[in-house]
């Protein structure tokens, strides 16, 4: 447990943070599954409308440093690659 006062606030804010960053993080996870699940059923039209709504998604997270930026190109890098192997 936080003993100084510094401390305290330090673990009021990580709370706050971490609240506030759980949902956003989540809606990347979703974005990028739910483009998976269109590319593993092999619709391409799914899978590239849900490719333009993930990555705006995943670009946002890494601007706010929730993602690293490296990680997010490898992401949307990745996904891209799969839907055009769709054909």
């Amino acid at each position: 447990m936080a003993n100084s006062a510094q401390a305290r606030k330090r673990a009021r804010q990580a709370s706050r943070h971490r609240a506030h960053n759980v949902p956003l993080r989540s809606r990347a996870r979703t974005a990028v599954k739910t483009t998976l699940k269109a590319i593993h059923q092999g619709d391409g039209a799914a899978a590239r409308a849900a490719f333009r709504e993930a990555v705006p998604v995943i670009d946002r997270m890494a601007d706010k440093g929730l993602m690293h930026k490296n990680k997010a190109a490898r992401h949307k890098s990745r996904l891209n690659a799969r839907i055009k192997a769709l054909g």
